[in-house]
């Protein structure tokens, strides 16, 4: 049978569990940790998906090496049909049951997973003028079903859609350090660029003889009692994701090199107390 498919359906698959393997209901909770993808993972997902189904693939058919242009070695091409359960995230009429194609890894010995009943959550967009038909929006967007993944997406989502949401960060604007009257007294304000052009800012304070503490202000108004964000929360992902690794010379407003200094000095102590975009 000969299929043709537009290049832009297929998108390479990392899953958040093995595919050929599908979750037992006696998992314990130290197995499910192990294969759930990091928090900034899924934040990246969510953030990037318009559309975000739970679904059951009814269906999976391997399209053959001719069908499959640009398709990584290593990797088999499928069609996949799958019955749609509940769109997570989508403000559209969704077909129910929808297909797409998908690239997944071979295993040790070359041979493609078995796809057909799994359950999977998927991030996607639709396909215009193609009803039914959706397209996998990039790495990891096929990920085996779990309740406690199914409840961290639907939590993401959830604040990433709220009206208060911390928007995506672009860029510094201005930063600059103003010591105390006492010596290693001093604060740091750096000011951020966002998508949305809502104010954000990072304030650092520091004190003779206490450690140093930062916060993190979203408004017009500087609240320094607003402390730091929790790990693994929606603000600590556009922080920790969205701040360059070092303060732009161009954002320092200041004549005095040791000032400069100490705003960049800061603007690190920020980064290492967020840690890593995993």
């Amino acid at each position: 049978m000969n299929r043709t498919f537009p290049a832009m359906f297929s998108c390479a698959i990392a899953l958040g569990a093995p595919l050929g393997a599908a979750a037992k209901p006696q998992q314990t909770q130290a197995q499910t940790a192990a294969v759930l993808p990091s928090y900034a993972t899924l934040a990246r997902q969510v953030t990037t998906a318009p559309l975000i189904i739970d679904a059951h693939i009814r269906k999976a058919d391997r399209l053959k090496p001719e069908e499959s242009p640009g398709l990584a070695a290593g990797a088999a091409r499928f069609l996949v049909e799958a019955d749609v359960s509940a769109l997570i995230r989508g403000n559209q009429a969704m077909a129910t049951r929808i297909t797409y194609t998908a690239d997944v890894p071979l295993n040790a010995r070359g041979k493609p997973p078995k796809l057909a009943k799994l359950r999977v959550l998927l991030f996607a967009r639709p396909v215009p003028g193609r009803a039914g038909m959706v397209q996998l929006t990039g790495l990891q967007s096929q990920m085996n079903w779990l309740p406690e993944l199914d409840a961290q997406i639907r939590a993401i989502t959830k604040d990433a859609l709220a009206a208060d949401a911390p928007p995506a960060i672009t860029g510094v604007g201005n930063a600059f350090h103003v010591p105390g009257s006492l010596p290693g007294e001093g604060e740091t304000q750096v000011f951020l660029q966002t998508a949305s052009g809502a104010p954000v800012s990072l304030q650092i304070l520091r004190r003779p003889g206490e450690a140093a503490r930062w916060s993190v202000s979203l408004g017009d108004i500087v609240d320094e009692s607003a402390g730091a964000p929790s790990a693994n929360s929606f603000l600590w992902y556009r922080l920790a994701c969205g701040l360059p690794r070092s303060l732009p010379a161009e954002s320092v407003e200041s004549d005095d090199p040791q000032n400069a200094a100490k705003a960049r000095e800061d603007y690190q102590f920020v980064l290492r107390s967020l840690g890593p975009c995993a």
